[in-house]
């Protein structure tokens, strides 16, 4: 039998497990990563000749990221892998890339595995456009990638496991961290422990976090409201003031904030494959369609990871290695059934867990509908929750791409990953309709920017050889 071209997108948790998957059964993949090195932003390594340890990088979560990075250095001379490669449009059976000698190609492929991970899902708050406002992901980019903190004071804001992870990394790393402001509620974590204790060893990790930060003196608030980022153009970030759940005012001096919402799901290029959606209410998202063993609703599309729904990096080492197995299978590779099997029933353990995670760490509705008109959405275009509630009740633009075109929130270099839900909740709580109306952005080629100088250059055809 000839071998098919496999094309895994992503080299994080689940593109690694994918990758092993197909190799144990005699298949060379093509793994196409924007990254440098693999890992995925989880397991994101230090740059060479940075010495620091795994235990010092990922902290409870040490472990795991070396066996990531050791697996996927075990198959270095048994795939065709292609790091700091963009993919910017899927059609027609093929991916095109672009690589980082500047060349466009064209790719053909019998089954695409897309493990394309997550970004931070972001909530405004007025004055976030100032220098020094980070997404907690970027945060992390910066002391793994870069070592060095966002700056010398960092305030953390959000909610979600994340929120703390990232806190726990600056301390450990050195960094003064001036506060953490959760607008969850501490009491929510109650009704959701059940579903948390699923998964008792990922929840003890969670514990540890919040001990550390309470053992090195790090403030954390639950229950919080932000009011407001301060700062100025030409300094950046000042401070942060927020209002607690009891109604007091708090202002916390800083010249850097890490914020986010727990995450979403990295779903362009599922868009871009006709992959169908469905919204999602327990975290209200718009996710790609999968069944229980991976595949999307496009033939010979796949979907692993957090690319598809959030349920955390172990459940995507389960969810990439399925997905592959999936596609052999559907290629005519013989597979370990019972092996897929326990895959499903481990994804379906770290599925309950993550809603309870949802009701844990719910996303700040409300906060979306008493954002001041001047508060910044679109960062992009700087386009204002005034503007976008002047044109719902202008235009009577209800639906997120009318609204993007009336407004042009969503269209700038993003294309509405950082601004998109929230937008839809803007537009959701104006307009006094449920979110799931106003839909979501539609993706576009190309998903990412793509240096000017090569829009116009021919795709080389590439031609996959068994």
């Amino acid at each position: 039998m000839a071998e098919p071209a496999i094309i895994v997108v992503g080299a994080g948790p689940a593109g690694v497990r994918a990758a092993e998957a197909l190799v144990a059964a005699g298949v060379r993949p093509i793994i196409v990563d924007e990254g440098r090195r693999a890992g995925g932003q989880i397991y994101r390594r230090q740059p060479d000749g940075f010495t620091r340890s795994h235990e010092t990088l990922y902290g409870t979560e040490a472990a795991r990221a070396r066996a990531i990075h050791d697996s996927f250095d075990a198959l270095a001379d048994r795939i065709d892998y292609r790091p700091e490669t963009l993919i910017w449009h899927i059609s027609e059976g093929q991916v095109w890339t672009l690589g980082p000698d500047g060349e466009h190609r064209a790719i053909p492929y019998d089954a695409l595995i897309l493990c394309t991970g997550a970004t931070d899902r972001l909530m405004p708050v007025k004055g976030w456009h100032r220098a020094g406002t980070y997404s907690l992901g970027a945060a992390q980019i910066a002391l793994k990638a870069q070592a060095c903190a966002i700056g010398s004071e960092v305030v953390f804001l959000g909610s979600g496991p994340l929120l703390y992870l990232v806190a726990q990394q600056y301390v450990k790393a050195g960094a003064k961290v001036a506060a953490v402001l959760d607008t969850a509620p501490f009491s929510a974590r109650f009704p959701a422990l059940p579903k948390l204790l699923s998964q008792p060893a990922v929840l003890w990790n969670g514990i540890i976090l919040t001990i550390a930060l309470r053992r090195a003196g790090v403030v954390v608030h639950h229950g919080v409201t932000p009011v407001e980022i301060e700062g100025d153009a030409q300094d950046g970030v000042s401070g942060i003031v927020v209002r607690t759940s009891n109604g007091e005012t708090l202002r916390f001096a800083c010249d850097a904030v890490g914020m986010g919402h727990h995450l979403r799901p990295e779903t362009q290029l599922a868009d871009l494959a006709r992959c169908d959606f469905a919204f999602d209410s327990s975290v209200r998202q718009w996710l790609p369609v999968r069944d229980d063993d991976g595949r999307a609703s496009v033939k010979g599309v796949y979907l692993g990871g957090d690319g598809a729904r959030i349920l955390g990096a172990r459940s995507a080492e389960a969810s990439g290695r399925l997905a592959a197995l999936t596609a052999l299978s559907d290629l005519g590779h013989p597979v370990d059934q019972s092996q897929q099997q326990r895959l499903r029933s481990a994804i379906a353990g770290y599925g309950r867990f993550a809603s309870g995670l949802a009701q844990a760490f719910p996303w700040p509705v409300e906060q979306a509908a008493t954002l001041p008109d001047d508060a910044i959405i679109c960062r992009c275009e700087s386009v204002t929750a005034g503007e976008l509630r002047a044109v719902v009740n202008e235009t009577g633009a209800c639906e997120a791409n009318r609204a993007k075109a009336f407004s042009r929130v969503g269209m700038g270099r993003c294309q509405g990953r950082y601004c998109g839900l929230a937008a839809a909740e803007v537009i959701a709580a104006e307009a006094g309709v449920p979110v799931e109306t106003v839909g979501r952005l539609r993706a576009a080629a190309p998903v990412k920017p793509v240096p000017f100088g090569s829009a116009g250059k021919p795709a080389t055809q590439e031609i996959v050889v068994p």
